[in-house]
């Protein structure tokens, strides 16, 4: 048990601030702080926008850790996607702090953090299900949860004005693997603990019902692998352990050999192996250089690529760039995941891709392949009604998700007041307000506001509100650059994109002001059609007639010259033919 210890004066305000997370899908990120101790919960990415050109993924904006890096104690992770840990790389680079994780997260975080020569300094804390850390003034219990990877805790924070629960991202359902089971009664316990703040992932609040049960596509799976003859290949999410493992016993069940191909899956498949929770004869792998040495009908290749990713095995194989596994008519492959918002156009090339070798292709819209590894509304319901909070603050997922799960909980009976709607960089804070009395109330989900503080078995009355912001936002990443690509490079990309670039380059004489050479236009992605020659000639006057205009020994003449030509050749495209290109002067004196 790992304690930090706590020092300087105890404020009697508990601040909890989402630096990502709510109002987006993946950046999730938040801060829990008490007067000089703040820990951190989770760190992850994003995939580019539409709009962000270029640019890898992207991270949250941590100027307010920065701020703040001496009462940082810690970073707890509550799962291992890679939109809760992806920006752990970033983060310590930024401040060395503790890492806190379950054994599965912690080593797929340690291998991220080798890749990036960061590990010297960082000292790993493994944790598991229903044990306790202390950051001192908090009490962090992890809670096991159920979700589309393994290893998945939620958070129970007892801290000086009251019990806090962070689902992290969960699902609630029925599974013959303990493992990966949510722990209901541990959160119904914490209900009768009695709950000040219930922090719960609302991805998916929109759908009605339950959450499918994995079984469900074990059996879709086998199907379908009884009814190919040739090759089966599956694409999924590396960290989907628990869908590998169905994947190993269904090829076990059919007599085919395995081959992981990808670097992602085929790192994750060695860690999950290492550590108990994947299981296969040494005997079934088979390395993929060896795949065209066996019959297709004995063969199951699992890969990586389920989101149209351009560079991944799946797409090279559908492209016919791929080393040793090309799609062929015979073949069936299978989408074993859902589309990420903004991936569904990459996704639908490789699927057109795939039929176009001849593939038997099965994803989501086909057949139940699939399932959600986020709570459905009933299951919202019952962790509200199990946890009993006096106030709650839905989290994780678009801003009309957390809408959604805001007025699900209040159609629970949850006072509107005591139902906070939260954005990034709102600072969420509880504050002790008075005593009230040393006798627990029966019930403290309704019409009340005193919780247990976890100092002494004194009862007060604690309020919540939302009071005030910090700064937040998103940071982007391409390529080594950190942050270097702001709106205005965004916008050039944009406008490169779509009306391409001119480039004028001249010689002018310093002394006289004669041009020497030019001016020249050259243009990349805006064409000068034989149609529309004319305008070389037009823009070569427009140019000319600036210089002229500006007098040789002004000062700064050629920026004066460059800023105006920018101007006039930007006007004059959009007069003539309706087009904005990028304007580029080269212009030298001599």
């Amino acid at each position: 048990m790992a304690v930090l210890k706590h020092a300087g004066a105890i404020e009697t305000m508990l601040k909890i601030i989402p630096l990502g997370g709510l109002g987006e899908i993946g950046l999730n990120m938040m801060v829990v702080e008490y007067g000089d101790t703040i820990f951190i919960i989770d760190a992850g990415l994003m995939f580019p926008e539409d709009y962000m050109l270029g640019v890898d993924i992207v991270i949250p904006e941590m100027e307010y850790i920065r701020e703040n890096r001496d009462k940082v104690k810690g970073i707890i992770l509550t799962h291992a996607h890679e939109d809760h840990i992806g920006a752990v790389v970033y983060l310590l680079r930024e401040i060395v702090i503790p890492v806190y994780a379950t054994a599965f997260t912690l080593s797929i975080v340690q291998n991220k953090l080798k890749e990036s020569d960061i590990t010297q300094n960082v000292i790993f804390h493994q944790v598991h299900p229903g044990e306790h850390i202390h950051i001192v003034p908090f009490d962090i219990e992890f809670i096991r949860v159920s979700h589309s990877t393994v290893d998945g805790v939620g958070l129970a924070i007892r801290t000086p004005v009251g019990l806090v629960v962070h689902t992290g991202d969960f699902k609630i359902n029925h599974c013959f693997e303990e493992s990966n089971v949510t722990d209901i009664s541990r959160f119904a316990r914490l209900g009768d603990e009695g709950v000040l703040a219930l922090f719960s992932d609302s991805t998916n609040v929109e759908r009605e019902g339950y959450t499918d049960s994995d079984q469900k596509v074990g059996e879709a799976l086998a199907q379908i692998v009884s009814e190919s003859s040739g090759r089966v290949i599956i694409a999924l999410f590396a960290s989907n352990i628990f869908r590998i493992q169905q994947i190993v016993n269904i090829a076990l069940h059919s007599r085919r050999r395995l081959v992981f191909n990808g670097r992602s899956i085929e790192q994750t498949v060695a860690v999950a192996r290492e550590l108990g929770y994947l299981k296969y004869p040494d005997n079934m792998a088979l390395d993929v250089k060896k795949v065209n040495n066996h019959p297709d009908s004995e063969l199951m290749i699992v890969t990586t690529g389920s989101q149209g990713e351009p560079m991944s095995a799946l797409a090279r194989m559908a492209t016919g760039f791929h080393k040793q596994v090309n799609i062929k008519k015979g073949d069936s492959v299978i989408l074993s995941s859902k589309s990420i918002p903004g991936n569904e156009k990459a996704i639908s090339n490789i699927i057109n891709n795939l039929y176009r070798r001849g593939a038997r292709v099965v994803y989501d819209k086909i057949a139940q392949v699939h399932v959600s590894g986020h709570a459905c509304q009933e299951e919202l319901k019952l962790m509200i009604n199990l946890t009993r909070p006096d106030y709650f603050i839905p989290i994780h997922g678009e801003y009309r998700h957390l809408v959604n799960h805001a007025r699900l909980a209040e159609k629970l009976g949850l006072p509107r007041e005591h139902v906070l709607l939260a954005e990034n960089g709102n600072v969420i804070t509880f504050e002790k307000c008075g005593k009230v009395s040393e006798q627990k109330p029966e019930s403290l989900f309704l019409n009340t506001e005193s919780v247990h503080c976890c100092e002494s078995q004194e009862t007060y009355d604690v309020r919540g509100s939302i009071s005030g912001s910090v700064n937040t936002g998103r940071v982007l990443i391409d390529g080594k650059g950190i942050g270097d690509v702001g709106r205005s490079v965004l916008k050039e990309r944009r406008n490169l994109s779509e009306d391409g670039l001119v480039v004028v380059s001249m010689i002018i004489d310093e002394e006289t002001g004669i041009v020497l050479y030019g001016p020249e236009l050259i243009s990349k992605g805006f064409v000068f059609g034989a149609e529309t020659g004319y305008l070389v000639d037009d823009a070569q006057c427009v140019i000319l007639e600036i210089v002229e205009e500006i007098e040789v020994g002004s000062e700064s003449r050629v920026d004066q010259i460059r800023s105006r030509l920018q101007k006039a050749l930007k006007q004059y495209f959009f007069f003539t033919i309706r087009r904005r290109p990028v304007i580029l002067p080269i212009i030298i004196e001599v």
